[in-house]
């Protein structure tokens, strides 16, 4: 995500929800699809995984825009702050979202003149700034994540709760595979040349 000109905007520009249809949605996962022979699993895999993703983001940044009119960057930030009662120093906000320094301000800015965040500067350290949730921003937010859980609740309603605790464990251990396949030479752990 990257903020031009006030406005927040994705570095991975995710398809237009207006323009999904899911019954018709070709993405490069169902392009693999036509050749599978073509294809390792692995990468099959994760072009499933990746379409799955964009999917449920492009829904989700839809109706956030619908129903509250505001932006998944603008949630996420605010998710962050909820779930700390003293908030958080910019630098950790940003490291948390894993977006740059930047971004941060620009959201925070909007947010606070919103009302729904506030902005301290620590007497300690003039250049450290704390901010947190106000409470029109505790009440936002909760309207906003119970929402949130009914979408992401509707759009899994067709995979059982033991599917998906099952596909939570796998993807668990996958994410586990990529952490070590991607752990420098030499890091606690890592791999040996053979």
């Amino acid at each position: 995500m990257a903020v031009v000109d006030g406005q927040d905007r994705s570095v991975s520009k995710p398809i237009a929800a207006e323009s999904v249809d899911p019954h018709r949605h070709l993405d490069a996962e169902s392009k693999v699809s036509e050749h599978p022979q073509d294809h390792a699993t692995e990468l099959r895999l994760w072009l499933r995984l990746l379409a799955s993703t964009n999917l449920i983001e492009v829904e989700v940044r839809k109706r956030l825009r619908q129903q509250f009119d505001t932006t998944l960057p603008r949630f996420d930030l605010l998710a962050q702050l909820e779930r700390v009662e003293d908030g958080l120093l910019l630098g950790e906000l940003s490291r948390r979202m894993m977006v740059s320094n930047g971004n941060v301000t620009g959201l925070v800015e909007r947010l606070a003149q919103a009302g729904l965040i506030e902005r301290n500067v620590s007497e300690a350290d003039r250049r450290a700034v704390r901010v947190r949730l106000t409470e029109k921003g505790r009440e936002t937010f909760a309207e906003m994540a119970a929402a949130h859980a009914e979408w992401i609740g509707g759009l899994f309603a067709g995979i059982s709760e033991k599917e998906q605790k099952a596909l939570w464990s796998r993807l668990g251990d996958l994410k586990a595979s990529v952490l070590a396949a991607a752990r420098p030479q030499g890091a606690s752990g890592a791999q040996t040349a053979a």
